[in-house]
């Protein structure tokens, strides 16, 4: 694995949302989770390349796209609802 790179592929809802979550994580002090300094590197690298791939992130309506970008990745409560139904 000397110079061989991973491409992780994610939707533009999944990009945004996680864009967010790394933010706030980046801005916690973490040190009770993170426990291995090594950790931090892909987690700036990976949180930078989703900061330069999502513009929207610097849109007044930044709060509006994240929300609806949360609410479409969230299972839906009929999704729910028909777990263990078994009259399918």
């Amino acid at each position: 694995m000397d110079n061989e790179q991973i491409t992780i592929n994610l939707t533009p809802d999944e990009a945004l949302v996680l864009s967010d979550w790394l933010e706030r994580v980046q801005m916690t002090d973490l040190s009770r989770l993170v426990d291995d300094e090594a950790v931090w590197a892909p987690i700036h690298r990976l949180a930078g390349t989703l900061d330069k791939s999502l513009p929207g992130i610097f849109a007044a309506d930044y709060a509006e796209r994240l929300d609806g970008a949360r609410r479409r990745l969230r299972p839906s409560s009929d999704d729910d609802a028909g777990e263990g139904d078994s009259s399918g």
